[in-house]
């Protein structure tokens, strides 16, 4: 199976180079503006170079069936979607919609929902009826996707953060005896290196920078709840328990969250964009945009590897469950008052503060 690792980490490489020219004769480029401060343009084909190497490896290296040929159309029907925002901006209620339409597309063919939270409460399993279990997993999906979405906000970091979930994930499957799965989400991870390489301008430099596009986030969000259901609610899979998604998934999780959280707060829409992400605070505070990378990565390799080890080690859901909402809660309240705790630790360490970019 080495063979498909390998087919697919040179098929993406490949792929990247032919549809970055694509890209720029149709105009499907990303150009600076108040929010995105990068120089030039830049082409938006990761999400779909990254898919169509997938789409190739996966027809090759896997058995095709129901599951594999529904997950194929869901991510082409979203590539396509995405495309469409990246050149068009197509308006949020559009974009809701037809991933409200995926959603029900995997529960209604596939079969594939929410109906099973494990035991979050103690010694009850919490059990969701066709319709509760249906509205959940609408919003889990959607959910997902913009989690992912919200986060590519700098170079590497929604490739890195995809790389920790999946390898989280494929680790999780081998172990539970499901090499499938396991192959499945690994394969997406040597997908993602070569995007990585030439998002960060690695390898040929800042010249053939690519970015993901809302194709490409979208994808990788719909593929990860994809994965995490099928983990968790499949009784003949039963890979890790429910609980266990809020972990390897935490750090698009909870930012996302706080995001809406304060921009409800403030009267904005949740969906209105803004720099107040985790990587936008990072870097305000004085990480370099690798640094920034790099910190937050290993936050949610934390993350992944403190759920995962729970889960192995048989610690009660409950308890992974109260947890991580304690773990919420300190996340929230530390980006809340991000600037008065920065400003206390640079008087503590008698280093000048800048007060004006707190404000900005």
């Amino acid at each position: 199976m080495n063979s498909a690792y390998i087919f697919v980490f040179i098929t993406s490489f490949i792929t990247l180079f032919l549809m970055r020219k694509v890209a720029q004769k149709i105009g499907l480029v990303d150009k600076p503006n108040a929010r995105k401060l990068h120089q030039g343009a830049v082409p938006l084909v990761g999400g779909i170079s990254v898919f169509i190497s997938l789409c190739v490896g996966f027809i090759l290296y896997l058995p095709m069936n129901l599951n594999l040929a529904l997950y194929l159309s869901c991510a082409g029907v979203l590539i396509v979607l995405g495309v469409l925002d990246d050149k068009f901006d197509l308006s949020f209620k559009i974009r809701l919609f037809v991933q409200a339409g995926i959603s029900l597309a995997m529960i209604v063919i596939g079969g594939h929902s929410l109906h099973n939270l494990g035991y979050l409460m103690g010694s009850e399993t919490i059990a969701l009826g066709e319709v509760a279990g249906s509205i959940i997993t609408i919003v889990a999906v959607i959910g997902a996707i913009n989690a992912f979405n919200m986060v590519d906000g700098i170079d590497g970091l929604l490739g890195g953060l995809a790389s920790v979930t999946f390898t989280a994930l494929g680790v999780v499957f081998f172990n539970s005896g499901n090499e499938y799965l396991g192959t499945f989400c690994l394969l997406i991870v040597a997908a993602l290196i070569p995007y990585i390489l030439l998002n960060l301008g690695f390898l040929f430099g800042k010249r053939y920078k690519i970015f993901m596009g809302d194709a490409g986030s979208m994808f990788i969000g719909f593929s990860v709840v994809w994965m995490l259901i099928r983990g968790t609610q499949e009784p003949n899979i039963d890979a890790f328990k429910p609980v266990t998604a809020l972990w390897v998934i935490a750090i698009p999780l909870m930012d996302m969250a706080t995001i809406m959280i304060r921009r409800i707060r403030k009267g904005h829409s949740p969906f209105k964009p803004d720099r107040e992400h985790l990587h936008h605070i990072c870097q305000r505070i004085g990480l370099s945009p690798l640094m920034t990378l790099f910190v937050i990565c290993l936050m949610a390799s934390i993350c992944a590897f403190v759920g995962i080890w729970a889960d192995l080690h048989g610690v009660s859901e409950s308890v992974m469950f109260i947890a991580f909402l304690v773990m919420f809660a300190v996340y929230f309240m530390a980006i809340s008052y991000i600037w008065r705790i920065t400003t206390f630790i640079k008087k503590l360490f008698g280093r000048n503060t800048n007060t004006q970019d707190a404000h900005q």
